[in-house]
């Protein structure tokens, strides 16, 4: 049954994603294909003979996985004024990443990886108040605790290149989510600076409470550790508890690993009955949300393609077997074969959860998990 009118937005936003779902095989084929056209259109594409690749075997066949490390090496042309040595389009800008699981990588962002970036960050909001049938979560602004987007410059051939967080720089791009504003403003956050130590957080966090305390705050997005750091602040600098400031339905988690499990109980503490919901993201993409209840999160398989490696082979994301797990590797608009070092374990019927980086100590931990608890982790 459709819902009022009022809806029909938020409908349109997860549609795409929802039909993807019916048939994750064929919307990654016809992901395929449409990858294979942008990647034509560069030399390191064309390198690599995309006209001559049929299927997904194929794909793996012409092209290389390819680590940042070996992008990075690319990205100089790029950054010299030859977009097409590896780009399809010219980056509108470029984004750093906080370095917290790793090297501090710095990413262009093309037109169509922004439009990625908007329509996939969308669908988180817009599938909680579609399956909900409410709009109250649209009724306020969201909280905003994103990093600084203007944090330096860098040597781009004939012309310095603006470098900041990409938290921040999406959030100065698109300062509304599914309709609901961002509080407060990017460029109030950037005007403070871009330092990263204690004192330029609590300026930071006193800025964001100043400029949100009077405002109708329905919810809060952004990676989890500096939201309840945010909460932790109210607490001891001004006595108060979120709960008792606003009335917030849902935060929507983004960056980290074992939201759930780990974050969910502390916003409890701090809110009261509001959702958590999961958002599986990156500076190089959005990649998948949660869906409902579970704790879990289920690719955009119309945008991206998915792929895995696990015992010493690859297949396609959505051929995992619950229970199966590996390294995973994601093909947007910008890169092809991308290995994002993450890792990831199907739970079955679509729902996936990553649960670290592909690094020895995470997956000895997952392995102790699941030789303990099963699948309840």
């Amino acid at each position: 049954m459709s819902l009022p009118r009022d809806f029909a937005i938020y409908e349109s936003i997860v549609e795409p994603w929802y039909e993807s779902l019916k048939d994750p095989s064929r919307s990654q084929a016809e992901t395929l294909r449409k990858l294979l056209s942008i990647y034509s259109k560069t030399r390191y594409g064309e390198k690599h003979s995309p006209e001559e690749v049929e299927d997904f075997e194929g794909f793996r066949e012409r092209f290389p996985k390819i680590s940042y490390r070996e992008v990075s090496y690319y990205l100089e042309d790029v950054k010299k004024g030859d977009f097409g040595a590896f780009l399809p389009e010219p980056p509108q800008c470029w984004v750093m990443t906080r370095g917290s699981t790793g090297r501090q990588k710095t990413i262009p962002a093309t037109k169509s990886h922004l439009n990625d970036i908007l329509s996939c960050g969308a669908r988180a909001l817009s599938n909680y108040i579609t399956r909900r049938k409410s709009l109250d979560i649209t009724g306020g602004r969201i909280l905003n605790l994103s990093m600084p987007s203007r944090v330096m410059s860098l040597d781009g051939g004939d012309k310095r290149l603006v470098l900041g967080y990409s938290s921040g720089t999406y959030s100065r791009l698109f300062p509304a989510l599914g309709g609901a504003a961002l509080a407060p403003r990017q460029e109030e956050i950037d005007a403070l600076g871009p330092g990263m130590g204690k004192a330029d957080w609590e300026r930071r966090f006193e800025l964001v409470y100043e400029k949100t305390k009077d405002e109708n705050i329905s919810a809060a997005i952004g990676v989890a550790p500096v939201i309840i750091a945010f909460f932790r602040y109210l607490k001891k600098k001004h006595k108060l508890l979120p709960k008792e400031l606003w009335k917030i339905h849902a935060v929507f988690c983004t960056s980290v690993r074992k939201i759930h499990f780990r974050y969910a109980p502390i916003f409890e503490k701090y809110l009261g009955k509001a959702s958590t919901i999961e958002i599986y993201s990156a500076t190089e993409g959005v990649y998948a949300q949660q869906l409902d209840e579970l704790p879990y999160v289920v690719p955009n398989y119309d945008r991206y393609l998915f792929e895995v490696e696990l015992g010493g082979r690859a297949k396609m994301l959505h051929e995992l077997k619950r229970g199966e797990w590996g390294r995973l590797i994601v093909s947007s608009c910008m890169f092809p074969r991308y290995d994002i070092g993450d890792m990831v374990e199907a739970m079955g019927k679509n729902y996936f959860r990553v649960f670290g980086r592909a690094k020895t100590i995470h997956i000895l931990e997952h392995r102790l998990y699941r030789l303990l608890f099963g699948w309840f982790l």
